[in-house]
Order: C-alpha cells, then structure tokens, then sequence
C-alpha cells in the first residue's frame, strides 16, 4: 500500500476490507472522559495525554512533551502494531488528537500512518457502519526510534519566526492574546470545512501561501500545529514542529510575547 496522509471514509473501508490483518486503526481520545457513541469496529483506544504525550516535566517543555521512545514502544505493541502495519487514526470529534498521533508515530518511524479525513463523523456520514473497539489484540512487535521527523525548540522557533517563516496554528483570539514576536497566523480550524473535512488542494495552498523554504508550526500545546504539518505534508512539504508550542516558550520568562488586535496589528 502507498502511504499517504488522509484518508476518506470510503476508502478506508476499502482498506479495512483488503488488508485486515496489516491494519491497524486507533481511536484518538483527548482523555477517558471523551467517549463517543459508537466507533470503528476493531479500533483501539489512544489518550493524547497518557499515550501520546509525557507528564511530570518542567514548563518550559511544554503542556505535551513527546513521550519517552520505550514507553511509545510499549504502547503501540499494546496496540498490535508491527513494523509493516497501515496505522490509521482518527478523531471523535474534530478537535486535531488525531493530527498529533499522526505526527508521534511518522516521529518515532512508523512509514504508513493516515488520518481519516473528517473523523469518526465523516465515517458515519458516509453510512459506514459503528461498532465496538477492540476488546482483545494480539501483542505487536514493532521496534520505534524517534527523531524522524523534524522538531523545532524555542531557539529554533525564534529563528524562523525572525524570518518570517513561522506560522502559529491556533485560532485567531489565541493568537492575538499572545503569540511568538514574528509569527503570522494560519489557524487549523481554518484548512477544514463545515462537515470537518479537508478543504481542497488549491484552498490549502491559498492558505498557507509562502515562498522559499518550508515555514514551521507552533500551536499552544503541539496538537493544532501537528495538524498543520500534516496538511503541509499532504501538500508536498515537510515543515517542522516545535512540539513545546506556545506553552513552552511563555513559560520562560526571557521569551519576548507579542500581542494583536483582532484586525491583526501588532501591539
């Protein structure tokens, strides 16, 4: 199978169909209390908290720091993932966890992970139907490394932003109550439509224009900027994330913050 980012809902049926033994599809969560109604039949169950991030660190890593490689390791042979499996994940509800497991595992060297455009919704929209998550899966045996896709720290973001080349991914009042000095903002909500689908192609580009070099994300905890990259990725580029994001880099008090007004003008 090829790898690509999104995914339809028809097509991953497809794929469910064809190759049921080599997928794998997770059901990203943002935490246990975020339970949905029905589910892809089969999937298993990730929290963006205690699987996809690392907790007890100090403020200036950030609301979600990556988790330790083992511990990721562990989890997804939890989760019967091998070397060669198709890993798609999606969200319940359209708030972008699925982005940020999407970013972990292509991170720790997963080749083929997808996001089902749109989320649970657009499966069940599509009249797919629900189901249970997996109550039993049989252990998986893939070995992860890490660093496999490019990180940014504060240093690194500061850069980039001083070039004009940063691109803060939250909604326009989050930034404009405080963002990094440089950054521009192209908010996540903004590259998905009414149903939660991916816009088209030429609409992404519209927004994200750019020109030269590839810029980098940032959000407010590393989980709408990882979206970002993965629509950047979508669109033939590789750009890094700084997985710190805004929680990091305003919880050191030598990081300058700058302020907007809604209509944009700095202040």
């Amino acid at each position: 199978m090829t790898a690509t980012v999104f995914v339809g809902a028809d097509e991953l049926a497809r794929l469910i169909a064809d190759h049921p033994t080599k997928l794998r599809v997770i059901e990203v969560r943002r935490d246990s209390g975020d339970d949905p109604v029905t589910h892809l039949d089969g999937a298993v169950v990730a929290y963006l908290i205690t699987d996809l991030s690392r907790e007890g660190t100090a403020p200036t890593e950030g609301k979600r720091p990556l988790p330790e490689v083992p511990t990721l390791q562990a989890t997804l042979r939890r989760w019967g993932v091998d070397d060669d499996s198709t890993v798609v994940v999606y969200d319940v509800d359209g708030s972008f966890v699925a982005a940020r497991a999407w970013w972990v595992l292509r991170w720790a060297g997963l080749r083929d992970v997808r996001i089902l455009d749109g989320g649970l919704p657009a499966w069940v929209a599509s009249g797919h139907p629900g189901g249970e998550t997996a109550a039993d899966v049989s252990p998986g045996r893939v070995t992860v490394t890490g660093g496999h896709l490019e990180q940014l720290d504060a240093e690194g973001a500061a850069t980039l932003a001083a070039e004009g080349r940063l691109i803060d991914a939250r909604s326009a009042d989050a930034y404009a109550a405080g963002h990094i000095p440089g950054a521009r903002n192209v908010g996540s909500g903004e590259t998905v439509s009414a149903d939660g689908s991916l816009r088209d192609t030429a609409a992404l580009r519209r927004l994200y224009q750019f020109d030269g070099d590839p810029p980098g994300l940032y959000c407010g905890g590393g989980v709408a900027a990882a979206h970002g990259v993965a629509v950047l990725t979508h669109l033939g580029v590789q750009a890094p994330l700084f997985v710190g994001s805004f929680s990091a880099w305003s919880a050191d008090p030598n990081r300058p913050v700058a302020t907007a007004t809604p209509a944009g003008g700095t202040s």
